[in-house]
C-alpha cells in the first residue's frame, strides 16, 4: 500500500450485512470481525444486520441500503459458496449497475495463500449499484480477514495511491 501522507483521510459510511440462516448477533463472528476492522480503519459503521440466505430478501435489504444516502459501501459476509442456499452473488445481480471483476479475482489470489485450491469454491464479488459499492465476502473469519486486510482496507483509504475507491465515490452516478 502506498499511503500518501499529504492526502487527507476521508472516512466512508459502511453497512455490514451477514448472510446466514443460522447466525445470530451472539454467534456472528465474521460480522464482528468486519465491524471491528471498519471502525479500526477510521470509517463509520452506520448499519449492521443479519439476513437469511434468500435472494429476494437480500435484494430488498440491499436496495434499501443502496437508496440510503448515508451509506457509501455495503460489505456482506456469507452466501458466496456453491450450495443451493448460497445466493449473495445472485442478489447482487438483481441490484447492480456494474461489476468490479478484479475484486473477486484478487480476493481468490489472496485466499489461495491461505487455503490453497479450495479458493475456487468462493464466489466473492463486488459491484456498483446506484452510486454505492457492494462487496461480497465469504462467511468464514479467515475470508473476512483476507478480504478486508488484503483489499478493502487499502481501497477504502482515500490516501492510497495511485488510486482508490473513495476518490471515485462522487463520480459513480455519472452517466
Amino acid at each position: 500500500m502506498a499511503i500518501d501522507p499529504a492526502r487527507e483521510f476521508r472516512a466512508v459510511n459502511i453497512a455490514v450485512l451477514t448472510v446466514s440462516d443460522t447466525r445470530t448477533p451472539e454467534t456472528d463472528t465474521s460480522g464482528d470481525i468486519l465491524a471491528e476492522r471498519v471502525k479500526g480503519a477510521g470509517h463509520k459503521l452506520v448499519a449492521r444486520a443479519i439476513e437469511q440466505d434468500d435472494a429476494s430478501l437480500l435484494a430488498d435489504r440491499l436496495n434499501t441500503w443502496i437508496d440510503d444516502p448515508t451509506i457509501d459501501v455495503i460489505v456482506t459476509t456469507g452466501g458466496t459458496g456453491l450450495t443451493g442456499r448460497d445466493v449473495t452473488p445472485e442478489a447482487f445481480d438483481q441490484v447492480k449497475d456494474k461489476d468490479i471483476p478484479g475484486f473477486g479475482e484478487l480476493f481468490r489470489m489472496i485466499s489461495y495463500r491461505s487455503i490453497g485450491t479450495s479458493t475456487v469454491q468462493s464466489r466473492a464479488c463486488a459491484v456498483v449499484a446506484r452510486g454505492t459499492y457492494l462487496f461480497a465476502l465469504p462467511g468464514s473469519n479467515g475470508a473476512v480477514k483476507d478480504g478486508w486486510d488484503g483489499i478493502l482496507v487499502e481501497q477504502l483509504d482515500s490516501r492510497n495511491r495511485p488510486c482508490n475507491f473513495v476518490d471515485l465515490l462522487p463520480r459513480l452516478r455519472e452517466t
